[in-house]
């Protein structure tokens, strides 16, 4: 019997979820702590009856702009750094100039440490240094989603057709002519798509920061969660949930009027669509350059971040004594770290597992060419149809929504409300807030899939059962898993913040001797945790060529 790649990655993921499992000690311990259901059906009922008042409208507005302002400067900032880094660390461009075809991979190794820490560890770290000055929110989005960028950039120029660059170099053109005018005219949709979905995870990640304290939604909802104020906890929830819609809606909005691709299809063969002529697409991009401009000029205005602290001598000061205070490492926390580690690994594997279950049972019914009248399982186009598709398509995109506009650290103070501390309440608000952002991903994947197969076999009267088990799911499983495992990264990534508020693993280490001032132990910690990340990096890469 011949073992495929796919029954082989299958069994893998399947032992590892049931080993996560035990791990987690869903077979052997109390879990659900009963005693805090009547919290939970009081936040669940505040729902419906939020907070209004004047004052506190004002202050969901303040905090909402703040929150907007971080994540557009951050966005700003990590956009330059990942150009600059994406040139640097591409194969082609050192390849144009005649250079070794290894030395992009030294930068890309340097790089791959700053992408590996959560942007919530380089918050607290950047406290303790700055205070609460917005500069600390800006430079912890920067850092780790400019090496972030960095990379997608250099792999969507690699992966780039080089026929017309390889035309300019052997016609006499400098490198540099060469690259700009052949290579990055091609690539341009691509790097124009990531950076909108890049903002749209700089939303989520300015309100993560507000929970140490930067301000912003996060901050006025970890407040509110903590004095146990519902009405306008649910408040601000609405406020970020409005917000993330808006960016969502808008992002999509801009990207069909520019032509982009979606998010996160990047370098893949799209079917041809009736495009608008290019001196109008022209017009768009030079209309959307000053609105961006002036949106950034805002931004910077509402918060005006203290750049002088970049260079000043304390800041010099404050990073040498933390030089000093971190070395030498001390080793002797490795023990304890092992366990720690393991818990880590399994947190993120339930938590992927959890996510892509419900992205794929969600994303079908949040596709808007799937279910509603005259799309590909319901051939009925006229008004009388079934009102049923409309309600499930409204939904099913609230819920995914409201999972990735919640922070998953808020998440997991919702989930203990009913849990034991652990790794499982972790793993399920690591879950349920990637749920929401795979289910979306997923959808566009459904929505921008090629119709023409699928077309085919429904005209030869193919029963919508056979259409989508032998048309939709082929088409679609192979980017759903790669997405999947996109995000197991991610979710590894993100185990540091739902370790702040005690749902265990390395990222609770981590945090606690961020506030202890203990960097000796620190260093050892991040080193463990950088290790990790980069082994689910390789297996996640290795199975996505597996499976390709």
């Amino acid at each position: 019997m011949t073992v495929t790649p796919s029954l082989k990655w299958g069994l893998i993921g399947l032992a590892a979820i049931v080993l996560s499992l035990a791990q987690a000690g869903l077979f052997q311990q109390d879990l659900f702590n009963l005693n805090g259901a009547p919290l939970l059906w009081k936040f669940i009922v505040a729902s419906v009856h939020p907070d209004f008042s004047p004052e506190l409208l004002q202050t969901t507005f303040n905090a909402t702009l703040t929150t907007l302002a971080y994540a557009v400067c951050g966005t700003f900032f990590s956009l330059i750094l990942g150009i600059i880094g994406g040139v640097l660390t591409s194969e082609v461009w050192w390849l144009s100039f005649g250079q070794p075809s290894r030395f992009w991979l030294l930068i890309r190794g340097f790089l791959a440490a700053p992408r590996a820490i959560h942007e919530l560890i380089w918050g607290l770290f950047f406290v303790n240094i700055w205070g609460l000055d917005p500069l600390t929110a800006i430079v912890a989005i920067t850092i780790p989603f400019g090496a972030i960028t960095a990379k997608v950039f250099s792999e969507i120029l690699d992966e780039t057709p080089r026929q017309p660059l390889l035309i300019l170099l052997n016609s006499g053109f400098s490198p540099l002519t060469a690259f700009f005018y052949s290579l990055l005219p091609q690539a341009f949709l691509n790097l124009l798509s990531y950076t909108f979905y890049r903002f749209e995870c700089s939303i989520r990640s300015a309100a993560v920061l507000g929970i140490i304290g930067a301000g912003g939604l996060g901050y006025e909802i970890f407040l509110s969660l903590q004095s146990l104020r519902y009405e306008q906890l649910w408040t601000f929830f609405y406020a970020l949930f409005i917000l993330n819609g808006l960016v969502d809606l808008s992002s999509a909005w801009l990207r069909r009027q520019l032509g982009c691709s979606s998010r996160l299809d990047l370098n893949l063969q799209q079917t041809k669509k009736k495009q608008a002529p290019k001196d109008i697409v022209r017009r768009r991009y030079f209309l959307l350059l000053p609105v961006s401009l002036a949106l950034l000029a805002l931004c910077f205005w509402v918060i005006n971040p203290d750049f002088s602290k970049l260079w000043a001598l304390r800041t010099q000061q404050l990073l040498g004594q933390f030089v000093r205070s971190a070395l030498p490492p001390d080793f002797s926390e490795v023990p304890r770290l092992i366990p720690q580690a393991i818990e880590t690994v399994s947190m993120s594997v339930l938590a992927i597992a959890f996510s892509a279950f419900g992205g794929l049972l969600l994303a079908f019914p949040a596709a808007n060419n799937f279910f509603l009248p005259g799309g590909l399982l319901n051939s009925n186009p006229g008004k009388s149809a079934n009102l049923l598709p409309q309600i499930m398509l409204l939904l099913s995109r609230a819920i995914l929504l409201m999972c990735r506009a919640i922070p998953a650290p808020i998440w997991a103070l919702v989930v203990l409300f009913v849990m034991f501390p652990g790794i499982l309440p972790g793993a399920i608000a690591l879950g349920l807030h990637n749920l929401g952002i795979l289910g979306r991903l997923m959808a566009e994947v459904i929505e921008n899939q090629d119709q023409r197969p699928l077309e085919a076999l429904k005209a030869q009267g193919t029963p919508n059962s056979l259409i989508f088990l032998y048309g939709v799911l082929p088409l679609t499983m192979p980017r759903f898993v790669a997405y999947s495992l996109y995000r197991w990264e991610v979710c590894m990534r993100e185990t540091v913040i739902v370790g702040l508020v005690g749902a265990g693993g390395l990222g609770r280490s981590l945090t606690e001797q961020l506030s202890s001032f203990d960097y000796r132990s620190l260093i050892v910690t991040l080193g463990g945790f950088l290790m990790l990340t980069f082994l689910v990096d390789w297996v996640s890469a290795t199975a996505r060529r597996s499976l390709r």
